[in-house]
């Protein structure tokens, strides 16, 4: 393969103002639907397990954990093949069909092991659509508008977020408590996103190389990522182990007296928050202060624990709950713009995947050890270690002096001029 020109850091200026490709818009509906419908039963999953069919903290916590890494696990070759045969469409739609064949598995289950069962198929087609989708996104978007790209995405994503557990809490109410019936409604915007994706999702037109590339995934091939991304993917995996499943936050909620019926409540203030916060923050970042804005997100996680740790009636879980949707709104899109700056394009994939296997090995480390503190210690000690590690994860960003991570990064569309769509 050719060598690639030295990487420059991104052109300084306005942000680009002309509107981005309907595909991630397309994209960001998908992702909509999709949340919807799991957070439908992820709202009420932990309670359902613990409350139902008798699962400990432990158990919950280790399940989450292994979903979560297996995700993790998947997008790293999801993304190397999206990369070596140059599509990604086929793999997003595959993904989304995995994720809603799982969804009736939940209704059906009768003990922890089927729940892990469905998790895994669940997280599995999570693990395969999700890098081909985030660098598809990168595909579509000139550089200027990544931000904006990438918190528009997670905005409609955790707009679903929201409908999810208010749809959850009407369907509990008018049913008095049938969770089964709520996971079989939860099976239909699911089956609605593989649709969108078969009519609506167009990918950029590329030529097609006269000689395959090599398989990514190769030793020679992964040291010649650049730093930048390295630095992004430690920081992010250490992110991800102070930030530990959101099923804990559930869990607190239940534990201060709320009851099962009104803990997806827990998950709309966490989510109304995130999706109103993503979007003009991805923008903000598209203007400079990047360094600023992750060191802000990391004191909201700090500042989420303390209050959930603290927490001793609904509306303290409810402020802690807000916390966390904020430092969602300003860290997710940021690390995935930050990603795709640093990989050079013929690896965007891949790089992707190596982020999200890192941070999904830290998620299951994460998971684990809130299970273990939850059950051994209480409640108050697991809030206590988040807080702990994500103003650890915050020195470490501010001990780099200057600049941006990814400085001295750029891709073909940057050098380009402003490519992408």
């Amino acid at each position: 393969m050719p060598m690639r020109q030295p990487l420059r850091p991104p052109p300084s200026g306005p942000v680009a103002t002309s509107p981005l490709h309907r595909s991630v818009w397309v994209l960001g509906l998908v992702s909509l639907l999709m949340d919807l419908s799991s957070e439908m039963i992820h709202s009420l999953l932990p309670v359902f397990m613990v409350t139902t069919l008798g699962a400990t903290a432990l158990t919950l916590g280790l399940i989450e954990g292994i979903a979560q890494s297996t995700a993790a696990l998947a997008k790293v070759f999801s993304g190397a093949i999206s990369d070596w045969v140059g599509r990604r469409k086929p793999l997003v739609l595959l993904g989304y069909g995995l994720a809603a064949l799982s969804k009736p598995l939940f209704a059906l289950a009768g003990g922890p092991g089927a729940v892990l069962a469905a998790r895994f198929l669940d997280r599995v087609g999570k693990g395969i659509r999700g890098t081909p989708r985030d660098a598809l996104i990168a595909d579509l978007t000139p550089a200027t508008q990544r931000g904006a790209a990438y918190g528009l995405r997670q905005a409609l994503d955790t707009l679903g977020a929201v409908a999810g557990p208010l749809a959850a809490l009407a369907l509990m109410t008018l049913t008095q408590g049938n969770v089964r019936l709520v996971f079989w409604v939860a099976a239909v915007p699911a089956a609605l996103c593989v649709l969108l994706i078969v009519l609506g999702v167009r990918e950029p037109r590329t030529p097609r190389p006269a000689v395959r590339p090599r398989w990514p995934l190769r030793a020679e091939r992964l040291r010649a990522l650049p730093p930048g991304l390295t630095w992004v993917v430690v920081f992010g995996a250490a992110l991800t182990l102070a930030r530990f499943s959101e099923a804990f936050v559930l869990l607190r909620a239940e534990s201060v007296g709320i009851s099962a019926t009104w803990v997806p409540a827990v998950l709309i203030v966490m989510n109304i928050v995130y999706a109103a916060s993503a979007y003009p923050l991805g923008r903000w970042s598209d203007r400079g202060g990047e360094r600023t804005l992750l060191a802000l997100g990391c004191g909201l996680l700090v500042a989420a624990d303390l209050v959930l740790a603290w927490a001793t009636g609904p509306a303290a879980v409810g402020v802690g709950a807000a916390l966390w949707g904020l430092h969602l709104g300003a860290t997710q899109g940021l690390l995935s713009k930050w990603v795709a700056a640093a990989a050079p394009e013929g690896l965007r994939g891949t790089a992707f995947g190596v982020f999200n296997l890192a941070s999904g090995v830290a998620l299951l480390i994460a998971s684990a050890l809130a299970g273990a503190l939850w059950s051994w210690v209480g409640p108050a000690m697991t809030f206590y270690a988040g807080a702990a590690l994500a103003a650890l994860a915050m020195g470490g960003l501010l001990a780099q002096r200057h600049g941006s991570p990814t400085a001295g990064s750029t891709t073909d569309c940057q050098r380009r001029g402003n490519g992408g769509g």
